[in-house]
């Protein structure tokens, strides 16, 4: 693997990792493996720390095609629970009101989520990183200042309930860049005569890349100290290793690669 011209890796975030943890971890691994005290690594597409899934990560150049990556089709399953809202909509924050949700069936979710299908318009949640006057909106209101947000135009292209068990939904969504699950779970909830807030949320693709051909951050570290490296000289003349004996046992001809399925489908931009 070249790290350095770049790569595109499909990692499994873990629950109650940010995606800047993951990415450290990634960098460290390349940084060790190479010899280097800098190197640029990058993700496309924040997931929540209580979000698990799919984190695309970027090494080297191919850093410039986070952009291209991150504007992907996104999947995800989620939880909803009815019956309660949290000022975050998820499992952030504690409950902040009930609701009566007795009332809510299957058929009437059926009835109510083509609602919420194709174009429309969604208010970004307050405890989100959009930015306003400069700072972040999460920044203002962990403050206690009040935030208004902007309704901002989005795409989604199915919404399918799973299963349901009187109180909790669970769903599948594919939408486009920017969709905050999490306000999904309180729009869906106010639409339903009730309330409801997300409890659960694993995003299973982005774009061609599935969750189960994703590796564990662990593995991806693991993989990056072990995989045969195709370096340009140029490169290793520049950032010399550790010894000459492991600099040559580093360059394998093009030929000589053979990528994994999900590494060429990664590192394949799209006709």
């Amino acid at each position: 693997m070249d790290f350095v011209t770049g790569e595109v890796l499909g990692i499994d975030k873990p629950l109650g990792w940010t995606s800047f943890d993951a990415v450290k971890r990634i960098r460290g691994a390349v940084q060790r493996r190479l010899g280097v005290r800098k190197f640029k690594v990058g993700h496309a597409g924040t997931l929540d720390p209580l979000a698990t899934g799919v984190l695309i990560v970027c090494t080297g150049r191919a850093t410039r095609r986070i952009d291209e990556l991150q504007a992907g089709r996104k999947e995800y399953e989620a939880v909803m629970r009815l019956g309660a809202t949290t000022p975050s909509f998820d499992l952030e924050k504690e409950i902040d009101a009930t609701y009566p949700y007795e009332h809510v069936t299957r058929e009437l979710i059926l009835e109510t989520l083509p609602k919420f299908t194709g174009r429309i318009m969604q208010v970004p949640p307050v405890f989100s990183a959009v930015k306003i006057d400069g700072r972040r909106a999460y920044e203002h209101a962990r403050n206690g200042q009040e935030v208004a947000l902007a309704a901002k135009p989005l795409e989604i292209d199915e919404f399918e309930l799973l299963d349901f068990d009187g109180r909790d939904m669970r769903l599948r969504i594919v939408c486009s860049k920017g969709t905050y699950i999490r306000a999904l779970a309180r729009d869906l909830g106010q639409a339903l005569g009730s309330g409801a807030h997300l409890t659960e949320l694993r995003r299973t693709a982005v774009g061609n890349v599935r969750v189960a051909d994703c590796m564990s951050v662990q593995q991806a570290v693991d993989m990056i100290a072990s995989v045969p490296l195709s370096l340009h000289p140029e490169w290793l003349e520049a950032h010399p290793l550790p010894s000459k004996c492991e600099k040559e046992s580093l360059i394998i001809t093009a030929e000589a690669r053979k990528p994994a399925a999900l590494s060429q489908t990664l590192n394949t931009k799209p006709q």
